[in-house]
């Protein structure tokens, strides 16, 4: 029987998984794991930062529902690449990061890049640990892929001694798991029931689904049968797609201050939802979430499930008859013309032809060209501007950063949808600020060949800070300019296109342009800075 070696052994193991891709930033502790890779026709994507690499694996994951994983060298490559790791656990992506290690021999000798990283990982992984045994690799795989699936979703750590990457084993001696992934948690038929009694007595639902939401096929099943406002957030976007007449996106507060149920699928009350307090009082609320900590977190739930959010819709749907409106109800009519009332108040904003170019307008021009597109948005005041105009018709279509407001995810989630999706269009959508983390993966978008459109909102400030310093120290300002910087000449001089705008009505052709090129992008338009009542750090 041949042997092989440790890293062909993690490989083959991903493609049980259903893995066939990985991203890296190569290193000389995990070059067996590269190596494997190779002989068991996994791809092998390289970036220019470690972080890069994991936030592309939680890309991969939203966008295939497939374990991601990224590999990284030992030390500095596992360091780096701790960002990427907590804005998955703040996300709840099943993602694997693969550390390199020392040899096992040289373990406290002080030898190149030695350190314990497993414990680095513990607060912001379901599993973190060293595999010690060649022969037990593909075991190690299949427990680190079953914590990373378990209840929302979350991130492990695995780190491989550079010994155990390189031993050669019998392959008769390797135990392959298989079907060792348990299904999602449903709810009881009790509970179910419930539920569907509640949605039925109530005249003023709202449904509000989070990043805890996924897969939209039920979802949008449901809402045929309930008639009732429906409102997404984060990774959930797209969940009912753009122009659902029960979608709102602008009225949210409103809805919630006068519903009498809100019914939450995967939802986090945190700074983003305003803690739950923003719904009316007396509103009764059914919280159904995989994870059980989420579960009354912040906002009371008077009906508290710990289920999958997808599989409970499902079932929910078996029972649509106990609950299904053939009509619309007067109260969700009132509340989809106030969000019609909004849109058209935004149109009137968006409609500025000043240069430099008013953020609206901007946001509404980008979200024009991009439609049918996957989009990924990375900043602070740019992705909350440009978001409410983007247009998604499947979840996925939107990629952004999360409840851990991480700056660089767009060009490594840009990355992954270009390689999972070659035949579609990807855009990023940047702030200036946000540019400066992972830009330098436009050398990755020319270096494989990846024709992905970048955008740049840029007001040469940092302005969500700078509302925010303003309110306390206004004239005492520091570290909140940059200055408009020319981005574009960076991509052009890395062999991809560049160019820079300053009008609304050049924004469109420059990013025809930019496609027609055939190359790796960015349009660099000059926004106008705005001063905003209250941010992110305020609430």
């Amino acid at each position: 029987m041949a042997k092989i070696h440790g890293g062909q052994i993690i490989a083959r193991a991903l493609k049980y998984e259903g893995v066939d891709t990985i991203f890296t930033l190569t290193g000389g502790h995990i070059v067996a794991i590269l190596d494997g890779c190779v002989q068991e026709g996994i791809r092998v994507v390289d970036v220019r930062h470690e972080q890069a690499a994991i936030h592309a694996a939680e890309a991969y994951y939203r966008l295939t529902g497939k374990l991601g994983v990224a590999a990284v060298t030992a030390g500095p490559g596992v360091t780096d690449a701790i960002t990427g790791v907590a804005n998955a656990w703040f996300s709840g992506a099943p993602v694997l990061l693969l550390g390199g290690r020392h040899f096992i021999r040289q373990e406290l000798k002080g030898g190149l890049q030695e350190m314990d990283h497993p414990r680095l990982f513990r607060s912001i992984t379901a599993w973190a640990a060293t595999a010690w045994e060649t022969n037990r690799l593909a075991d190690y795989i299949a427990t680190a892929s079953r914590h990373a699936f378990s209840g929302r979703g979350a991130p492990v750590f695995l780190d491989v001694p550079m010994d155990v990457q390189f031993d050669l084993v019998e392959e008769s001696t390797i135990s392959w798991p298989e079907g060792h992934r348990p299904s999602p948690p449903g709810a009881s038929a009790n509970d179910v029931a419930e539920v569907a009694a509640r949605l039925s007595q109530s005249e003023r639902p709202v449904v509000f689904a989070g990043c805890g939401l996924k897969g939209q096929a039920e979802l949008r099943r449901f809402a045929g049968f309930l008639q009732a406002p429906v409102y997404l957030s984060g990774n959930a976007r797209g969940a009912l797609p753009y122009g659902h007449p029960l979608l709102g996106s602008r009225r949210r507060s409103m809805a919630f201050a006068d519903a009498d149920l809100v019914l939450a699928l995967g939802v986090d009350w945190d700074f983003r939802t305003g803690y739950g307090q923003r719904i009316h009082a007396h509103a009764h609320i059914v919280q159904v979430d995989a994870d059980p900590t989420k579960v009354g977190w912040n906002r009371p739930a008077h009906t508290a499930l710990t289920a999958d959010p997808a599989r409970f819709l499902a079932e929910l749907n078996e029972v649509a008859e106990l609950y299904a409106r053939t009509d619309v109800r007067r109260w969700t009519q009132d509340i989809m013309d106030e969000e019609n009332a909004a849109q058209v108040q935004a149109e009137q904003e968006a409609e500025s032809d000043a240069s430099p170019v008013h953020p609206e307008r901007f946001a509404r021009e980008v979200a024009d060209y991009f439609a049918d597109s996957i989009i990924s948005l990375d900043g602070g005041d740019i992705v909350s501007t440009t978001a409410k105009w983007l247009r998604p018709a499947d979840q996925g279509d939107v990629l952004v950063a999360g409840a851990f407001g991480t700056l660089g995810t767009g060009a490594p989630f840009a990355l992954a949808a270009q390689v999972v999706h070659p035949d579609r269009r990807v855009g990023i959508v940047f702030g200036d600020g946000a540019f400066g983390f992972n830009g330098m993966e436009f050398d990755t978008f020319v270096r494989l060949g990846l024709p992905v459109i970048g955008v740049i909102g840029n007001d040469g400030v940092w302005n969500n800070i700078k509302t925010f310093h303003r309110a306390f120290y206004p004239d005492r300002l520091v570290a909140t300019d940059l200055g408009v910087r020319p981005y574009h000449l960076m991509v052009e001089g890395l062999g991809g296109y560049g160019e820079f705008v300053d009008r609304p009505d050049e924004i469109r052709p420059a990013l025809e342009r930019a496609a027609a090129s055939s190359k790796p992008a960015l349009v660099n338009v000059h926004i106008a800075e705005t001063f905003r009542a209250s941010s992110n750090y305020a609430q």
